[in-house]
């Protein structure tokens, strides 16, 4: 994710903002229970060759590497469905090769989102939702991502669209231009469309655009983009913080969280959910298993 990355963290406030005031009415309303809370962990790709011989096995085929990376992770921001909508087939594969209790979530096309802008996209999308609901109960959130030149010039172009959509499929929504979150009339009125549309407003945690870290929850569910810096202390920190925000939410009525974890170097996704999750666990009790490096056989030797 290169959306607000920075090379000069020095002068980068990276504390987590106190709560917009709306997020603890959303988790007080009244709403069918998800016993216990569920917390959903990934990364925006499995093809991670680096991992070969640490988190997957040595030898290990391409082809089964979704298989090794659900071993690792309960969740999956799924980015190739971005740049092509999947044919059933290939949609049915990715369902076989990963356990019960393992979450997808796909990025809507860019053929929809950046090229058509949501305008005139009612057949790519019903297309496109058809194709990820062969994932059955492993379909989580797919997510809308709004290119940084998507404006509230269109709000009425996306509350059309939001309207439209399949309201069988959950959908979080990315807003990145900074117009979103200038005016403080209009971004609420964004949050109150989305809330009333029951559409979770994604929350990106990056260096270099603090506006949309905006803490406001739309839906009982939070969908947390974090884009981390190579295990820095800074990245520690923002952990501690995460693990401390989410558990006050989940105690407060939150039913599911997606956290997804960009690194530029992958390696260090693993080593950082470790810590994250154990920081979790310590604060809730909620039991996600985190990655491992697995055993790898040792050829013998004759001597």
């Amino acid at each position: 994710m290169d959306f607000g990355r920075l090379s000069d963290l020095r002068y980068v406030d990276f504390r987590l903002p106190p709560d917009h005031p709306g997020t603890a009415a959303v988790l007080a309303r009244p709403a069918p229970l998800v016993a216990p809370p569920q917390v959903f962990v990934g990364c925006p790709i499995w093809t991670n060759k680096a991992w070969l011989g640490s988190y997957f096995p040595a030898g290990a085929k391409e082809a089964d590497f979704l298989s090794h990376y659900a071993r690792q992770f309960n969740s999956i921001e799924l980015n190739t469905t971005h740049y092509r909508i999947p044919d059933a087939p290939t949609v049915r594969k990715w369902r076989a090769a990963v356990p019960e209790g393992f979450r997808f979530c796909p990025k809507m096309p860019q053929s929809i989102s950046h090229e058509r802008e949501l305008y005139n996209a009612d057949d790519l999308t019903l297309t496109f939702c058809r194709a990820i609901q062969e994932l059955g109960p492993a379909l989580g959130m797919t997510f809308l991502q709004l290119p940084p030149h998507f404006g509230p010039e269109r709000l009425p172009r996306l509350e059309r669209y939001l309207l439209d959509f399949p309201a069988d499929v959950p959908l979080a929504v990315e807003l990145r231009h900074p117009a979103w979150f200038a005016d403080t009339a209009l971004r609420e009125s964004v949050f109150e469309m989305l809330e009333a549309l029951g559409k979770t407003l994604v929350i990106t945690d990056v260096a270099g655009r603090r506006d949309v870290l905006h803490q406001r929850l739309t839906t009982p569910v939070a969908f947390i983009r974090f884009n981390g810096h190579g295990l820095v202390p800074t990245d520690y920190q923002r952990a501690d913080a995460w693990a401390e925000r989410l558990a006050a939410w989940l105690a407060a009525g939150l039913q599911t969280v997606y956290f997804f974890i960009h690194q530029k170097d992958i390696m260090h996704a693993p080593v950082w959910t470790q810590y994250f999750l154990a920081r979790l666990h310590s604060l809730t009790g909620l039991e996600v298993a985190p990655p491992r490096i697995i055993p790898q056989p040792v050829q013998g030797s004759l001597f």
